[in-house]
């Protein structure tokens, strides 16, 4: 089925009492490009190596930021995740979005109500000098809500009768959706906000009124922004929040079949303009169901695997390989599709989540014991921890650098939340900052915070400092990474070791990824005491590729991996 046709099928699906009009006039105005051609055709997603930062936060605005981009590359990065820089208020770091076709003008050394020619002209500039470095570019849209300050609520808040009313949900009965959770714990304290005689729903803050799908126009327009961006270069987006945006009362409004249908419409406009852009998941979900946001190939084209991230910390914690091997068996991680992609992470700009929609309350209760080391990092009542990677490590450099050794050879494709490649800590000025300027004590602006590039420089020429060791060492697996196939397209086969007794040893994880003829054997000591093991693949001639506290008894044919040590080792 031509995408075209496919459009038309799912627009019947969400809409059968409406004519075909609307589509076919949207669609005869949408200009259709061949694929982007440079470096890795339309699956260049899964060689990808992913870095995510806040561009003010990283380097002020898109001029700081093209500044970074050798040393950006330099890293081993080829794909940037530009979280929110659509025009904001900025009361929930962006997400909160007040125009999808502008990008806030601080990012481009603008003042607010610039000419939009200025901005294809800052933007494009941006895009074409990354791309010129093999690297891309993707970006946050939440396509769920809005900030209250977008023209489309201002107008719908005026009357009843407005014609933008309907682009949101409204009642005076609050028992409506009566069953959709309460995401923000402790945060907010309803999913309706009073306005007037009427509520407005909301699933995050309550200055973030929630989108009404079952208005075709507001599928049309934020269809119409996808395009828009797509049209200037930008190769991706992360769809924020998707699992919440079909509402039906009775249920608990997520992961709904139209929500299903409004993505496969996404995916569908995007191929239909251009085949290639990449359409990202983030479904905080189980991996059974975020998998379903994959489809048959024809929903979004990666996803998060969310309950891998707190598993890997709880692996490190247990000094046992236990909670990664059964989370990556199939009795939890369905296979996806054969154009489908995992993206793993230690962290990103949000707490390490806890949630009990994926993790257990056994695990929720044993990680944030183990890793909320103070109060004030705790997030959700106790279903996150707002910690840098760095705190959550206790500034440990072997346990900083094993985790990244999980995360970059495990499975799918890798991201790097910005600072983290160096050691970044928690920023307890900016938190106290954003506090006062939001009115909410967000504990996750802990994790944000700016760069200072100044101090890092000198930091970064000191052998003896801190943030120096660990750049080092997360730039050479990152490099080592990228030159390899398996790590990013190949299959995980896990493999028992034995130690010099014979028995298996529970904090030795070892994994063989294979593509093609690129093989490569990765053994992870995940306790703090040192392990001595038999060599697992006798026959076989192995090298090294990346190491850090490992060593091998030639004559005793035995592998010593030290507290957190790991390898990489090539397999001919």
């Amino acid at each position: 089925m031509s995408d075209k046709k496919r459009l038309f099928s799912l627009w019947r699906e969400l809409y059968p009492e409406n004519t075909m009009e609307k589509l076919d006039t949207f669609l005869s105005k949408t200009e259709q490009k061949a694929a982007a051609k440079y470096d890795g055709g339309t699956d260049w997603y899964k060689d990808a190596v992913i870095y995510s930062l806040y561009v003010d936060l990283f380097n002020k605005d898109f001029s700081g930021l093209i500044d970074k981009l050798d040393y950006l590359e330099d890293l081993g990065v080829n794909c940037l995740w530009l979280l929110p820089i659509l025009d904001s208020p900025m009361r929930d770091a962006g997400f909160d979005i007040r125009n999808y076709d502008r990008i806030r003008a601080d990012l481009l050394g603008f003042q607010r109500g610039y000419d939009k020619e200025d901005q294809v002209r800052v933007f494009g500039n941006f895009l074409k000098e990354a791309h010129r470095r093999g690297i891309r570019v993707i970006f946050d849209v939440a396509i769920n809500h809005t900030s209250d300050q977008n023209p489309w609520f201002q107008e719908a808040k005026k009357s009843e009768d407005n014609p933008y009313r309907d682009y949101y949900i409204w009642s005076k009965d609050t028992s409506l959706y009566g069953e959709a959770r309460l995401l923000f714990k402790g945060i907010e304290d309803s999913n309706w906000e009073p306005l007037g005689d009427w509520y407005y729903f909301h699933r995050f803050f309550s200055f973030q009124p929630d989108l009404n799908y079952r208005n075709p126009e507001v599928l049309l327009a934020m269809s119409k922004n996808l395009l828009y961006w797509q049209s200037m270069g930008v190769d991706g987006f992360r769809a924020d929040a998707i699992p919440y945006l079909w509402k039906e009362e009775g249920t608990d409004c997520e992961n709904r079949p139209k929500t299903h249908t409004i993505v496969k419409f996404f995916r569908a406009v995007l191929d239909y303009a251009q085949p290639g852009s990449l359409l990202l998941a983030e479904a905080c979900q189980k991996p059974k169901e975020v998998v379903r946001y994959m489809g048959n190939g024809d929903e979004c084209h990666a996803a998060y695997h969310f309950p891998l991230m707190p598993m890997m910390f709880k692996a490190i914690a247990m000094g046992s390989h236990q909670p990664i091997r059964y989370t990556l068996s199939p009795e939890v991680t369905p296979e996806i599709p054969a154009i489908g992609q995992w993206l793993t992470f230690l962290r990103v700009h949000d707490e390490l989540s806890l949630e009990l929609v994926y993790v257990s309350e056994e695990d929720r209760k044993y990680i944030h014991e183990n890793y909320c080391y103070k109060p004030e990092w705790d997030f959700r009542v106790g279903e996150g921890i707002s910690a840098r990677l760095s705190e959550l490590m206790q500034r440990d450099e072997r346990k900083i650098a094993l985790a990244y050794s999980l995360m970059l050879t495990i499975t799918g494709s890798p991201v790097v939340y910005y600072g983290d490649e160096f050691g970044k800590f928690n920023d307890e000025t900016y938190y106290d900052e954003q506090i006062k300027l939001t009115g909410k004590d967000d504990t996750r602006f802990l994790v944000r915070g700016h760069i200072d590039w100044k101090k890092l420089e000198t930091d970064l020429k000191d052998p003896e400092n801190f943030h120096f060791r660990v750049y080092q060492m997360i730039k050479s697996m990152l490099n080592t990474r990228k030159e390899h196939i398996a790590f990013g397209r190949g299959d995980t086969k896990f493999i028992d070791v034995q130690n010099a007794d014979g028995k298996l040893p529970e904090q030795v994880l070892a994994y063989l990824r294979s593509a093609k003829d690129d093989n490569i054997l990765v053994l992870n000591n995940l306790s703090d005491k040192p392990v001595k093991i038999k060599h697992p693949l006798p026959e076989n001639n192995v090298f090294v590729l990346n190491l850090n506290g490992f060593s091998y008894d030639e004559q005793q044919q035995t592998f010593l991996l030290e507290p957190y040590g790991f390898v990489w080792l090539g397999v001919l």
